[in-house]
């Protein structure tokens, strides 16, 4: 591990909470130089919702390098973008009736993000943007500014301007819509008209706080009726983590514009996209580019994942809708038994997790549970919240298995936390 230590810059994290070597992965399983095993219910942070090396995206993508497929190849034409773009819209846009022209960034959710923003900011020549409490949309300066963790907005080293945050759904118990509405209404209310809202339908990092259909609907109509673009940040809540393929789909709204990254890629491979209206794409070539904004690897991939689950069955959705059931009976069984230590449920789907009494509890918790072979994290404003982020692909058996650890890892601390207070 000394050469971690002495060549990595301290600003890594994950590694501090796993500190192993991994070498191998398949499906739902690490496994590190000493052979030992663990299951993931991290899945790279929402990036890797087909799991690892998941066999049937592994032969597409080496099928496509053995041919000598195009790998990098700016934002020219290729095969394997011809055949991604066919596929995403025959079996994703199409079957939602979603009118989505898509551009390519940089392959970080965070540049999706920064490009949107600009995007907006140019249509409607506002400089201002609304975001809200315990967002989190990136640590690029443009992102960051729309993102609520003090944590990571004091990495910034200059003022993050010219956004306006206001509360999500259920925070502090205040109708953020109302106030947003009538501050709009008033010319003294101090508010500058925004040209976007930027929202996560679930709050990945700030805590698993989920938006209800209803609010979402009276977000959109807001935005309607004020002439605001209306941005679905699905960097992390996207690509089924939430039940369907779009997190927002339950509401029944349509977006100007969606972020993607992390799991449109299919395989882990890095790639990022904007899904924007038709009559929203202004830009002037070249305006917003990035030399690797044509992983064609990536494509080849992604095309693959949406063509083997994301087709016209129900399958999937219903393995995802099985295996969040499974998740939300351990959770329920655990509030049940220790209603003194853990709070509620949260999220939705299998973006799922409990709020712990405190960060330190859910962080005895995660530590007790990778050193009986579970990898899990902490989300919230203050780490408070278990998060149950296993890949989409992961079998009922495997899914049990980790949840017992879970369990056990409960029994483990309280006991812990018995004897020292005894």
């Amino acid at each position: 591990m000394d050469i971690f230590d002495k060549q990595e810059s301290q600003v890594r994290s994950y590694c501090n909470s796993f500190p192993v070597v991994f070498t191998k992965a398949k499906g739902c399983w690490l496994e590190t130089e000493s052979g030992d095993r663990y299951l993931d219910f991290l899945a790279g942070a929402g990036s890797l919702n087909y799991g690892h090396n998941n066999p049937v995206l592994k032969q597409a993508l080496l099928k496509y390098i053995e041919a000598d497929g195009i790998t990098h190849g700016l934002d020219m034409h290729s095969g394997a973008k011809e055949e991604f773009l066919k596929t995403f819209h025959a079996h994703i846009l199409k079957p939602r009736a979603l009118n989505y022209k898509a551009q390519f960034t940089g392959p970080t959710g965070t540049n999706a993000v920064e490009a949107a923003l600009k995007l907006a900011r140019k249509i409607k020549n506002r400089s201002s943007i609304v975001a809200f409490t315990n967002g989190f949309h990136g640590c690029t300066t443009g992102a960051l500014a729309a993102t609520g963790n003090q944590h990571h907005r004091q990495g910034a080293g200059v003022s993050l301007n010219n956004v306006t945050r206001i509360p999500f759904d259920g925070y502090a118990d205040i109708d953020g819509l109302k106030l947003f509405e009538t501050m709009l209404q008033d010319n003294s209310a101090g508010i500058d008209k925004p040209a976007a809202v930027l929202v996560e339908t679930v709050q990945g990092e700030g805590g698993l706080n989920a938006a209800s259909d209803e609010w979402l609907q009276r977000l959109s109509e807001i935005c309607k009726g004020n002439d605001i673009l209306l941005i679905v940040d699905d960097i992390q809540a996207g690509c089924g983590r939430t039940g369907t393929f779009f997190s927002f789909e339950s509401a029944g709204i349509k977006p100007d514009m969606v972020t993607l990254s992390k799991s449109i890629g299919g395989y882990g491979l890095p790639m990022a996209l904007v899904l924007l209206k038709p009559e929203l794409d202004i830009w002037k070539p070249g305006e917003h580019n990035g030399t690797f904004r044509g992983n064609n690897h990536a494509f080849v991939t992604a095309a693959k994942a949406i063509e083997v689950y994301w087709s016209e069955n129900q399958q999937f959705e219903q393995h995802i809708a099985n295996c969040s059931e499974m998740v939300s009976e351990v959770i329920d069984s655990t509030l049940e038994r220790y209603p003194e230590l853990f709070v509620k449920q949260k999220g939705r789907g299998m973006m799922i997790g409990i709020e712990c009494c405190s960060g330190n509890l859910a962080s005895e918790i995660a530590k007790a549970c990778f050193e009986n072979g579970l990898i899990i994290e902490t989300a919230g404003p203050d780490d408070e919240v278990v998060k149950f982020f296993a890949p989409l692909t992961i079998t009922e058996a495997e899914l049990k298995q980790g949840l017992e650890i879970f369990e056990q890892a409960v029994e483990l601390v309280i006991l812990q936390q018995f004897k020292k207070a005894s």
